[in-house]
């Protein structure tokens, strides 16, 4: 069997994006610098298709969130993990449109196997709050200090939660690498 054309595979991809009604995909390294300039693009793309304010401003900033925990937490990094600054990390970030019209956002990156229960444990905690429980914790977090492994006091699930129409969704599944799980996330709007 001949290889199939390097286009025709690209084509293939571009084809199901639409299907899929992908409006913003990013596979690759995340920095600050990289974040800023996709943040302008998606902003510019949401301003552009008509989305209302107040859902632009929820999608805006769990698209941020996403991408901060990616250079904060992937465990694929070009930078030395000792590194706090300037940090460039490998993951993957989608925003799209469901069959119900509802917005949604998945990233993914490989994260450190000891951090995968500690994420576990605050998501399921997070999708047995309820919106108001959410929101008065978002609040105390506002007040807090950060706790010692988070590199954001915590906020970065608590904004999406508050965000989101619905639960987050997560997923974490075993990698190549026995160190590393590759972390799915999900939140719609």
């Amino acid at each position: 069997m001949e290889p199939r054309h390097t286009y025709e595979q690209y084509r293939e991809f571009c084809e199901l994006a639409r299907q899929k009604q992908v409006i913003f995909y990013y596979v690759g390294y995340f920095s600050q610098n990289i974040v800023t300039a996709m943040s302008e693009a998606v902003r510019l793309r949401l301003e552009q298709s008509g989305t209302a304010g107040p859902v632009r401003r929820r999608l805006f900033s769990s698209f941020v969130e996403m991408a901060q925990n990616i250079i904060h937490y992937s465990a694929d990094a070009l930078t030395p993990p000792q590194q706090t600054n300037n940090e460039l990390r490998h993951g993957s970030v989608c925003i799209g449109v469901d069959a119900e019209g509802r917005y949604f956002l998945l990233c993914a990156n490989p994260i450190a196997i000891g951090l995968a229960e500690t994420l576990r444990e605050r998501l399921e905690t997070l999708r047995a709050m309820t919106l108001d429980e959410i929101k008065a914790s978002y609040r105390e977090s506002l007040r807090s200090e950060a706790p010692e492994d988070s590199k954001g006091a915590g906020m970065g699930f608590l904004t999406m939660a508050r965000d989101a129409s619905m639960p987050l969704e997560f997923e974490f599944q075993a990698t190549e690498d026995a160190a590393t799980a590759m972390f799915f996330l999900k939140t719609t709007i």
